[in-house]
């Protein structure tokens, strides 16, 4: 616009023009053409696969593309941490595992970010629960069986997990003082291994997630006693739950949301938002999860935070006085 165009303008349409120009930079976020979805764990596994069943959903209710990026290490907390450092307009969004925010900032002495403080909540995605199964060959059946064989026998069962700190090996702490017995815990470099071991029977049982565990289930590998969550699950609904069995106050499982760094908009965080939630109505999509055991989990941020604040609590109480070395 050059000198003399302006001096023929009215002087306060000029003025009204450089407040518009100057009003549109405030505050703008440049959104991103890609969105990387980052997951905290090695691709192959269950987080990641989740992911990327998600990812092309997504894509389609945002109309950018989004790509599954995996940043694997400290339980999750390398990605989250990346997430954390990342520019507030979308361009990477944390894939989280409940573990990595409920857990791990218990577990791990260089947890480099809060998960309570450092990050935006931006829309759960789907819940799960874990099974308890038992090698084949037990002298118990039931979970009844099981509780009165570990009374008698105080130290004897041997549980496995997928590491020292990991859900699993919780969910056996959790379910030992819920229970009133005494186990031990084996800790493994990931839940196949530990899997294996349960099959062979140099371990009696473990905790597992049920998407892992339905195919040794349903092949006649492992036996199954009671799910963890309050309800049974629909991929198992034969299966009680631990509740229903009289072990009280036992509600144990997971969840995965999605997470951005501080600073995200509110419209960008409405936006993210909603196409979450109309990605979780594809019917592909919730059929898939479902047959694996998830429970699509459809809400706000604010619900999310929630959760997460709750069982941040609840594994702290459950950890303290643990040593993880």
């Amino acid at each position: 616009m050059t000198t003399a165009f302006i001096s023929n303008f009215p002087r306060r349409n000029v003025l009204a023009m450089g407040l518009a120009l100057f009003l549109s930079g405030v505050g703008a976020q440049t959104v991103p053409s890609t969105v990387k979805l980052i997951v905290g764990y090695v691709a192959g596994g269950p987080v990641d696969a989740a992911a990327r069943v998600f990812a092309p959903v997504l894509s389609r209710e945002l109309g950018q593309t989004v790509v599954v990026e995996n940043r694997a290490g400290a339980g999750g907390a390398l990605a989250g941490q990346s997430v954390v450092k990342s520019p507030p307009n979308g361009s990477e969004i944390f894939f989280a595992a409940s573990p990595t925010m409920t857990i791990t900032p218990h577990v791990l002495k260089a947890m480099t970010f809060d998960p309570l403080k450092d990050m935006t909540p931006l829309a759960p995605i789907l819940s799960y629960a874990n099974v308890l199964v038992i090698n084949l060959n037990q002298p118990f059946k039931t979970l009844p069986e099981l509780l009165a064989f570990a009374k008698a026998n105080p130290g004897q069962l041997a549980y496995g997990s997928a590491g020292m700190g990991a859900s699993n090996h919780l969910s056996g702490e959790l379910f030992a003082r819920r229970a009133g017995v005494s186990m031990t815990h084996v800790p493994y470099k990931g839940n196949a291994p530990a899997m294996t071991d349960v099959m062979g029977g140099q371990i009696q049982m473990m905790f597992d997630i049920i998407g892992g565990a339905k195919t040794y289930i349903d092949g006649g590998k492992v036996r199954a006693l009671a799910v963890t969550s309050k309800e049974r699950n629909p991929a198992l609904p034969q299966l009680p739950s631990m509740a229903e069995l009289g072990v009280r106050d036992y509600d144990v499982g997971g969840w995965f949301g999605l997470y951005g760094p501080l600073g995200i908009s509110p419209d960008l965080q409405q936006r993210l938002a909603t196409a979450t939630a109309k990605a979780l109505q594809d019917v592909d999509l919730r059929k898939r999860w479902v047959d694996q055991g998830y429970v699509i989990w459809s809400g706000k941020g604010a619900d999310l935070a929630e959760r997460m604040r709750r069982e941040h609590a609840l594994w702290a109480e459950v950890t303290k006085g643990m040593s993880f070395e």
